[in-house]
């Protein structure tokens, strides 16, 4: 398959937005500049031609931009193909994020919200519609639960758990 290697810059960059991404969609593979949208592009038409499931494989070490390029991804697909009668499904299927990044990120030194479990994301397609997404996690470090490096911060749920204990929704949780 093909392989892209993306570096993450740090800051935001204008090669992300939605002109970006019409631009790529529906472009051959090698037309334009490597771009994550060009590999989502080809991923996509591969799977209307032919009727196959495609997977995209986004790996690197800690810091070098994974959850962005997902995210990415992500993006591109909801914006090119349509949501199946429903179009809150885009806003559903990225809304999920945020929550995700509470029970699997934690501040590291190098991070401040650094991704510490591996993701598997089905998005779920009718031709050329999404109908869904599933997101399925695995956790890689769980001694974080118990233990993190000095200058470190465990997983953000806890702190956010704990900032909001006095609600009257968590007063039955013992934080």
């Amino acid at each position: 398959g093909v392989i892209l290697i993306a570096i993450n810059p740090y800051k935001p960059l204008p090669i992300y937005g939605e002109e970006v991404i019409h631009a790529y969609s529906g472009c051959e593979l090698g037309d334009m500049d490597p771009h994550i949208f060009a590999l989502a592009d080809e991923a996509f038409r591969q799977m209307v031609r032919l009727g196959k499931n495609q997977s995209l494989i986004i790996s690197g070490e800690s810091g070098a931009g994974k959850t962005l390029s997902a995210k990415y991804a992500m993006r591109f697909f909801t914006t090119v193909g349509s949501c199946w009668g429903d179009p809150s499904v885009e806003m559903k299927v990225m809304g999920s994020i945020p929550l995700m990044e509470a029970f699997g990120n934690a501040k590291t030194t190098r991070n401040d919200n650094s991704s510490r479990f591996g993701k598997y994301l089905e998005i779920g397609f009718i031709q050329e519609n999404i109908t869904g997404a599933t997101i399925k996690t695995y956790l890689l470090e769980k001694s974080r639960v118990t233990f993190q490096a000095k200058e470190e911060r465990n997983y953000h749920i806890f702190y956010q758990l704990c900032a909001s204990a006095t609600l009257p929704e968590l007063q039955g949780l013992g934080l």
